[in-house]
């Protein structure tokens, strides 16, 4: 009688490609390598919000632009508690005195300023920080962009106090001047602890012009401006808004 034969349960199976590396799909290739472009300069710019956090911006795109252009760059940082108060308080006054309030964007001065057009600007000192340190001078969308963009991380990685001593440190404050130390010796020969608020308010006024204005020789308007620059130091002392960057 014959014996029935075995089925092998291993032939019944479909032969296993040897190993090796998969297919190449271009589409996939192409996806992956847009995507760590993408990411690159997104983690670059997370990791720079964090290490100036506590460390001192070295440079920016502003100051090595003059740098081209005059060979010479006057600028020396001072903590923000070397820097007389009244300093303080006029920049914030004349660039946005409502930083206290607000966690980057003020909403109410971005309608003015969509309102009355190219009169003024919309811009609190958290953006100007952004653009100086992170970006570059200059109009367009793709900056503005990426301003509305990092300053919302700025605002939450940094304090109120470090947000102005950046600026105070990274501003020009006239042609080849960067900061509020260079901008006090040059203008008044004084310390930046030593500003008076006449002198204070008088570098404010330039900003952020100070190519267009002068604080030396100020015309009527920058007199003007100073004036209500000091007016406004004082109300927002006065009224708590300066109490988030004061001792």
């Amino acid at each position: 009688m014959a014996r029935k034969t075995k089925t092998s349960k291993t032939a019944s199976k479909p032969a296993r490609k040897p190993p090796g590396n998969p297919a190449f799909a271009p589409v996939r290739w192409l996806r992956r390598w847009a995507l760590r472009i993408v990411l690159a300069p997104v983690g670059l710019v997370v990791v720079l919000v964090l290490l100036f956090s506590v460390v001192n911006p070295p440079i920016t795109h502003t100051m090595w632009v003059e740098y081209g252009k005059y060979g010479r760059l006057e600028r020396e940082w001072v903590p923000l508690e070397q820097v007389a108060p009244v300093m303080a308080r006029a920049v914030v006054a004349a660039e946005d005195a409502n930083f206290c309030q607000h966690w980057g964007f003020d909403l109410g001065a971005i309608r003015a300023a969509i309102a009355e057009g190219a009169s003024r600007g919309g811009s609190t000192l958290t953006q100007q920080v952004v653009k100086n340190v992170f970006l570059w001078q200059g109009r367009s969308w793709i900056r503005k962009a990426l301003e509305t963009a990092i300053t919302p991380l700025v605002e939450a990685v940094w304090s109120k106090r470090r947000i102005v001593e950046v600026y105070l440190n990274v501003a020009e404050m006239g042609e080849g001047l960067f900061g509020v130390a260079a901008a006090s010796r040059s203008y008044f020969k004084v310390a930046p602890g030593d500003l008076t608020a006449r002198q204070a308010a008088l570098i404010a006024a330039v900003l952020p012009s100070p190519r267009s204005r002068s604080v030396t020789a100020p015309s009527d308007r920058v007199r003007q401006r100073a004036a209500a620059i000091a007016d406004g130091a004082a109300t927002i002392r006065a009224d708590g808004r300066s109490a988030c960057f004061e001792d």
